[in-house]
């Protein structure tokens, strides 16, 4: 199948950009694994400093991708997703994210992952499990993290959307700006950030990550486990059959 997720270099900075219109972006198994595999890949070059992480078009990510999980369960699909955040984590180089756009769901668990995250004040965001008769299991390993509880509880018992400006407020991304300003402050804060030492970014990231990387460890196979098991569930299965033909 035709690569959904490109790489590419420049100035100490590896930018890795998801491209899967035909589901905006959605994490399906391919999306996925080639994510890890830009990552990986961006963890062995030595030439690499900063991992910027990405999308084309209007949609950052849609979340998990509903048409595998409606008819495949989400087993394996929840642990990946653990694991991923897992990976950003404890990357030993910073991950930078650029928010323009739609994230929803399982997208924002990037979001959180990321050390850095700079985002669009117009971008929107949305925990829209809770519609669907899901929960923000996985994803509430960084989600939880990042975001002031008041915030989280709101985001997530609403499922409404909120804007990157409300995301900078919550604690969930680093800054908003103007969305005309986006690529010069990603630009900025990737120059700044490739200025560090190899030892020090990987030591100082270590240290700013240990209790998030501890929650992951400590409550990542539960999350997988409820993630899934909803997921199965016939109320959300209904839920998201309805969803899913409403796009049609």
């Amino acid at each position: 199948m035709p690569e959904i997720v490109h790489y590419t270099w420049s100035e100490a900075v590896a930018t890795i950009t998801l491209d899967s219109p035909h589901n905006r972006n959605a994490l399906s198994r391919q999306l996925v694994t080639e994510l890890f595999e830009a990552i990986e890949r961006a963890a062995a070059d030595d030439g690499v400093r900063v991992v910027l992480i990405a999308a084309e078009g209007r949609v950052f990510c849609s979340g998990a991708d509903l048409s595998e999980a409606s008819t495949g369960g989400m087993d394996e699909g929840a642990r990946r997703i653990v694991e991923l955040q897992r990976l950003i984590a404890t990357l030993d180089k910073p991950v930078v994210t650029r928010v323009y756009g739609a994230v929803r769901a399982g997208g924002i668990g990037i979001v959180a992952a990321s050390d850095v995250v700079v985002a669009a004040e117009d971008a929107t965001f949305a925990l829209t499990e809770v519609k669907l008769g899901l929960a923000a299991a996985i994803i509430s390993l960084t989600v939880h993290a990042r975001m002031n509880p008041r915030a989280a509880a709101l985001t997530t018992l609403g499922g409404e959307v909120f804007s990157g400006a409300d995301a900078a407020a919550y604690g969930l991304v680093t800054t908003a700006v103007a969305a005309d300003a986006l690529d010069d402050e990603v630009a900025r804060v990737c120059a700044s950030l490739a200025g560090g030492a190899p030892q020090g970014l990987r030591e100082s990231k270590r240290i700013l990550n240990r209790e998030l990387v501890a929650r992951i460890d400590a409550h990542g196979a539960e999350m997988a486990e409820l993630s899934a098991r909803l997921f199965a569930s016939d109320e959300a299965k209904s839920a998201m059959t309805a969803f899913l033909t409403r796009k049609k």
